[in-house]
């Protein structure tokens, strides 16, 4: 194999309608288990220690208000990205839409990268960043990293060391 490097074509990036199925797919989801968190984690919890008569957690929970939910939101949202991200290069909405987190040269992106854009999923005005033509995100954007269809990358890394093999002799 030859020691060129694959750089990443534009014509693979994720289109602006598999990102908005992406973003709510992974909102649902991540809103989803806040709402089991609040109404039947938390509540099983306090019942099981008030019966051991520890009451500090039960009484806890009845005083948080909505900036700590927001908290407890965001650690989960964080902990989402980061581990389905981190780990697979793709969050559940990204399997569904066959789509995936990459860098330029077409691998996964390490956990700092994705630690970086996650946090930058939490500026409020993240989600009209795609109002260019770009198609990228600010959290793509200041991360260096791509979204792009699966299936495409695959094919086109592929064609890439392919054609580099022209002309490379035979090993038997």
């Amino acid at each position: 194999m030859s020691d060129s490097t694959y750089i990443l074509d534009n014509k693979l990036l994720a289109s602006n309608d598999s990102r908005f199925i992406n973003n709510l797919v992974d909102s649902s989801l991540t809103y989803a288990f806040s709402l089991v968190l609040q109404y039947f984690f938390f509540p099983f919890l306090i019942g099981f220690f008030d019966s051991f008569d520890l009451t500090g957690f039960g009484v806890w929970y009845y005083n948080l208000n909505e900036w700590y939910w927001l908290g407890i939101s965001w650690t989960l949202t964080l902990g989402y990205y980061v581990l389905t991200e981190g780990f697979l290069g793709r969050s559940l909405g990204k399997f569904i839409t066959g789509t995936i987190v990459i860098n330029k040269s077409g691998n996964k992106p390490g956990f700092r990268i994705i630690l970086i854009r996650t946090l930058i999923r939490f500026i409020p005005l993240d989600i009209l960043s795609f109002l260019g033509n770009s198609g990228r995100g600010w959290h793509d954007s200041f991360s260096n990293t791509y979204v792009v269809k699966k299936k495409a990358l695959d094919e086109s890394i592929k064609l890439h060391y392919e054609f580099d093999l022209i002309g490379m002799p035979e090993i038997e």
